[in-house]
């Protein structure tokens, strides 16, 4: 919409939905833009993005920015809705696999290299941008990579006489030294299916989804998955799935956790700051894997609405977002290592690039050549559920590994044709 530019009332940061404008700007003749821009996040998140957007602001007096907001939960569905009926914003942070989702022949977004004057698309390279492209169009640019990464609280490991651990042979070295008084890797639902995924694929070489979108795996790697998980929980290295608590890595009950690079400070912050010091593992594998079995991703992404009605302004805010050194003096490493070389090079040059998550992307550079890019597919929510619902079965005895394997296995290749039909 266009708005008269007027004495903007201060509105709470902490409303759901609100402008992020809170400094009066007043003219008598200019007419401002007004576009809205859409991410999910912690308090801390919301609190340093608004600051970023009047900064925006101050800087396009023409555009005025509606911030909508909210904490993950829920904000998918509403995403649903929203896309369903072409209201989304016109500027929104998005998850790698909502391109496939909801832009499946690359038309759900805005092609971004349309708006190339406006964006600075040479801060990231070729293979960068592909992740974003979709039949020929730019849906998306990613503003860090993401892998899942083993964090290690190396205090209670030395405790026990431990070092930090290299393999599934270690790991579970370190739970029988530890003796139900620690776990020394806990997941949540979606670490656990990337590590099970991992642990199948280095014994077969097989890869979970294929490129194309279909199933990659057989019958008895679906049965590895699972006996692998039994075998973790019986023998006290992590709680079921659904018992994992992220605080527990706070007071020291959890000696280690996998979990995505860019949640680095939000799983380990609280460990380090009570005095423990926490470090990177490798990712884990047996000398006899034949296979890395861990994927990089991007980790969030940013994108244009196809609805938009003022393109020009919204790629302006994009290029803010991703490329220029305020966002980046704003938001450090909070959602990764930027991708876009301007804003990591100015964080270079100001010493932030520093602490426990820029070590978990230096060691993820270490190991990026053997790493596998994410299928979208992936993440899929109702995959995770039939994984941890055949985990369960298998666990609680109520079927064989043998048996439940077939019907995983045919559970996810009907996820995947369903999702592509």
């Amino acid at each position: 919409m266009k708005i008269k530019k007027a004495a903007a009332l201060s509105v709470a940061a902490a409303l759901l939905f609100s402008s992020c404008q809170t400094e009066s700007i007043i003219t008598t003749n200019n007419e401002q833009i007004e576009i809205s821009f859409s991410w999910w996040g912690n308090d801390a998140r919301n609190e340093y993005t608004i600051k970023a957007i009047q900064e925006f602001e101050r800087l396009n007096p023409d555009i005025k920015v509606h911030c909508i907001y909210s904490e993950w939960s829920g904000f998918q569905i509403r995403n649903n809705v929203q896309m369903a009926s072409h209201t989304e914003a016109d500027v929104m942070q998005i998850n790698y696999a909502w391109i496939e989702q909801y832009s499946p022949d690359g038309m759900g977004y805005y092609d971004i290299n349309e708006l190339s004057s406006f964006v600075d698309l040479t801060n990231f390279s070729e293979n960068e941008i592909n992740f974003g492209m979709k039949n020929g169009r730019l849906n998306a640019l990613p503003i860090a990579l993401n892998t899942q990464t083993v964090y290690v609280n190396k205090t209670l490991y030395d405790e026990y006489g431990l070092s930090v651990p290299k393999s599934w042979d270690d790991i579970f070295k370190a739970a029988e030294a530890m003796n139900g008084e620690h776990y020394p890797l806990t997941m949540n639902n979606k670490a656990t299916l990337f590590s099970l995924v991992a642990y199948a694929e280095q014994q077969s070489g097989h890869e979970f989804i294929k490129s194309d979108g279909t199933l990659g795996f057989t019958s008895e790697d679906f049965k590895t998955m699972l006996e692998f998980y039994s075998e973790l929980i019986n023998k006290k290295v992590m709680p079921q799935t659904e018992y994992f608590e992220r605080i527990r890595l706070d007071n020291g009950e959890y000696a280690g956790t996998v979990a995505w690079l860019s949640d680095a400070s939000s799983y380990m912050g609280g460990a380090v700051k009570a005095g423990n010091e926490v470090v990177i593992a490798d990712y884990l594998k047996n000398d006899s894997a034949v296979e890395l079995g861990w994927y990089t991703k991007p980790a969030t992404m940013y994108a244009i609405s196809a609805n938009t009605d003022y393109p020009a302004e919204s790629a302006r805010l994009l290029d803010f977002l991703l490329n220029s050194e305020e966002m980046a003096d704003f938001q450090g490493v909070e959602k990764g290592i930027p991708l876009s070389k301007s804003a990591r090079a100015y964080l270079e040059q100001t010493g932030k690039l520093t602490g426990l998550q820029y070590d978990a992307f230096l060691k993820m550079n270490e190991f990026s050549d053997k790493m596998t890019i994410i299928s979208p597919y992936m993440e899929n929510t109702d995959i995770l559920e039939h994984v941890q619902q055949s985990c369960n079965s298998v666990y609680y005895g109520k079927t064989t590994s043998d048996e439940e394997a077939k019907i995983l296995m045919e559970n996810i290749s009907d996820v995947l044709k369903n999702a592509q039909s």
